[in-house]
């Protein structure tokens, strides 16, 4: 799960809060994505001016399982494809009022 968290395990069927970190593949396919043409309620930051963006879900064929995460900017729906591969990285989600960049993760196209 992302973002991590020390304790209580998100599945009902566990029988203890011990979780584990668990690496996974930064490689995968496109299995479905979207576009999202709306700004984000508050307290969620966006830019202003609002732009869109694509989501990925992206399948890691190693372990079996489909991430879902946003697609680098300058990405739309137009520009993906089922089965595309692609790599996670970083981006820049929005900068604080402290100047801080905040970034979170991103698929691009390899």
């Amino acid at each position: 799960m992302f973002p991590p968290r020390a304790n209580n395990c998100p599945n009902p069927a566990c029988d203890s809060d011990v979780l584990e970190a668990v690496a996974l593949s930064r490689r995968g396919t496109v299995w479905s994505y979207t576009e999202n043409r709306y700004a984000p309620p508050p307290p969620y930051p966006s830019p202003d001016p609002f732009e869109p963006f694509a989501v990925a879900a992206v399948e890691l064929a190693d372990e079996g399982l489909i991430v879902l995460g946003k697609v680098v900017e300058g990405t739309l729906a137009a520009d993906l494809t089922v089965g595309m591969p692609v790599e996670l990285t970083t981006m820049v989600l929005y900068t604080d009022d402290d100047g801080v960049e905040r970034l979170t993760y991103a698929w691009k196209a390899l």
